[in-house]
């Protein structure tokens, strides 16, 4: 699902995100983004604008009560008793083990209960039920469930351990199918303990929103963990979750401002079956210590267990965040934002893939595994510290199965990445065409190990800052550099090390100068880049076997003649001057001519070091 074609006019320059209450009395919500000191009108498919409040801005603001909105001074104390319960005041009516909550208050429940608790109250009221010591066991349906309130609170007394359970199965018709159901928003709080055991469907859910603000959370349920469907908001306390589907999900698919996650703080630590967080729209990660493993089932074929996936925008700006996935381990239909943070991740497939743009302006990336490290249509590294590791390409500007070329108003049901790596393969039909992905890199440090490819665009690729490090594939049936349209390179530092089948260069004509020399070395050798003089530019560990050598910086001078010197070698290069046989190295595997990089020609003899 995509939120909108046109985009409406976005905030930038947002304030800072804080709790804060709502003006209507008894409810408050996690603020939304502050008015805006400046604003943009864009025109595209899916969100351009990936900031964590401008994305919080486009969707409603979930509902949230606070510990300061209610008082417990007059709570209504109820004693649980085995199959019955007594209360102290209104409110309450007792039927056998079944215990409903009829009007709006504060009620505070103490002793084990074999039955459950249904808040059936006036659909304007807000009622809290404090846990203070309780323990709810229901054989037949939900412990706790809400039918009719306007908010719900389930408030963790402070030092207190409390728990529910509920029944082993559900009908498949049945509507409330989970531990503690609500069909209003729920918000969970306090300081207290919940032990949650979801043994028929989900662990906590709400057809509205639901918040979790505090309290220490244990959820082991058959499926769905937590699951608000509106929204799901954490803005505190211990959770730890293990579900047989999803961790945290929201999924709403009717308003498109609904069917988003967002954690802003406390300690999450989830383990799951299908996705760690799933949502119908947006993920929003702006604080916290958040550590999910997604486990599908590697024995399947059809399993996609995936870390973090959304419909429409993935937005990082803070927090710790620490992902484990047999599938992508962020994942988004639409695109991904990282402006601050830190973000670790090691993938089954992909680490990072958006479908449409992956932006990384701050914070810390570290992709340890993955196939591609990577991937999206449009990819741009404006600032931070990204490390990737991936067994194929390590960045990847792919469009997938099929690519919508909005400058040229062309549609092709092509896959834009035809090539066929590693030896012995080929290009398919139209496979070194310029499709209109692009990479650009423009500040931060990018340290790339990849088997595959290392920066690999299927369109062009512009380097304008930033520094660059490429290990890259030591088979000849890839390249530490690999472009299209073309790799112009206008500023930053580059180093790329890699194999000499399919070596590439930098455009002939970019702004900025660059070294290619042929000669070889092994994991663990020092290069060194030196001017005529003998005068060290820059010096280099390598990280696996290479043999081909990209140097870029500011400190080159066009015309001039560098010295790459090895552990075993020294070779001598001019700037702008392509590998012998060609900017891409040697020819196509499997016979023809690979079209040569820009400024170079091709080589006849396929798959050979110059």
């Amino acid at each position: 699902m995509r939120r909108r074609l046109i985009l409406p006019i976005l905030p930038l320059a947002l304030a800072g995100v804080v709790l804060a209450g709502c003006a209507a009395a008894g409810t408050s919500g996690l603020a939304q983004p502050a008015e805006a000191t400046t604003s943009q009108t864009a025109s595209a498919e899916i969100d351009t604008d990936l900031d964590t409040a401008a994305v919080l801005a486009a969707n409603d603001e979930a509902t949230v009560v606070a510990d300061d909105q209610w008082s417990d001074t007059e709570a209504v104390d109820i004693a649980l008793d085995g199959s019955t319960a007594t209360a102290s005041g209104d409110g309450v009516t007792i039927d056998d083990a079944t215990l409903t909550i009829t009007a709006a208050g504060v009620y505070r429940l103490r002793g084990e209960l074999d039955g459950s608790v249904v808040v059936a109250a006036p659909g304007d009221a807000q009622v809290v039920l404090v846990l203070d010591g309780a323990t709810i066991s229901n054989a037949d349906g939900p412990a706790i469930s809400v039918t009719t309130a306007d908010d719900v609170v389930i408030s963790l007394a402070e030092g207190t351990k409390n728990s529910v359970s509920d029944a082993s199965s559900y009908d498949d018709t049945a509507d409330a199918n989970a531990a503690i159901y609500a069909d209003a928003d729920l918000t969970i709080s306090g300081a207290g303990s919940l032990q949650v055991i979801g043994n028929g469907n989900d662990g906590i859910a709400s057809t509205d929103d639901l918040a979790v603000i505090g309290g220490s959370i244990t959820v082991d349920a058959a499926d769905d963990a937590l699951r608000g469907k509106d929204a799901l908001v954490v803005s505190g306390g211990t959770l730890d979750l293990a579900a047989g589907g999803d961790a945290l999900k929201s999924d709403d698919d009717e308003d498109t401002t609904h069917g988003y996650v967002w954690i802003a703080a406390g300690e999450l630590t989830a383990t799951s079956g299908d996705d760690g967080i799933a949502a119908t729209t947006d993920a929003v990660i702006t604080g916290g210590a958040i550590t999910l493993s997604a486990e599908g089932d590697t024995a399947d074929s059809d399993a996609s267990a995936k870390g973090i996936t959304a419909g429409v925008v993935i937005a990082v700006g803070g927090g710790d965040l620490d992902v484990t996935a047999t599938d992508d381990a962020l994942h988004s239909d639409g695109s991904i934002g990282i402006a601050g943070g830190a973000v670790s991740v090691s993938a089954g497939d992909d680490g990072i893939h958006a479908e449409a743009t992956m932006e990384i302006t701050d914070g810390t990336v570290t992709v340890a595994k993955s196939n591609e490290g990577l991937e999206a249509t449009d990819i741009v590294i404006g600032g931070g510290t990204v490390s990737v590791t991936a067994s194929d390409d390590g960045l990847n500007g792919s469009g997938g199965s099929t690519q919508d070329t909005a400058a040229t108003g062309t549609t092709s049901d092509a896959p834009t990445d035809q090539r066929q790596g590693g030896p012995g393969g080929g290009m398919g039909g139209g496979g070194m065409a310029d499709t209109g992905e692009t990479i650009t890199i423009s500040g931060g440090t990018l340290t790339v190990d990849a088997g595959g490819d290392g920066i690999d665009s299927n369109g062009s690729v512009s380097v304008t800052g930033g520094d660059i490090v490429v290990s890259g594939p030591t088979s000849q049936g890839n390249g530490a550099l690999d472009s299209n349209g073309g790799f112009d390179m206008a500023g930053g530092t580059l180093i790329a090390l890699g194999s000499a089948g399919m070596a590439e260069s930098p455009d002939a004509d970019s702004a900025q100068s660059w070294i290619a020399a042929a000669t070889a070395g092994s994991a663990g050798d020092s290069v060194q880049i030196s001017d005529a003089e003998g005068a060290v530019l820059a010096t280099y560990t390598a990280a696996k076997d290479f043999e081909t050598v990209i140097f870029s910086s500011a400190d080159l001078i066009a015309g001039d003649e560098y010295t790459v010197t090895t552990e075993t070698a020294s070779t001598t290069a001019t700037t702008g001057e392509p590998l012998a046989g060609g900017g891409m190295g040697g020819g196509m595997p499997g016979g023809g001519q690979r079209p040569s990089a820009p400024g170079g020609t091709a080589d006849d003899d396929p798959g050979q070091a110059p």
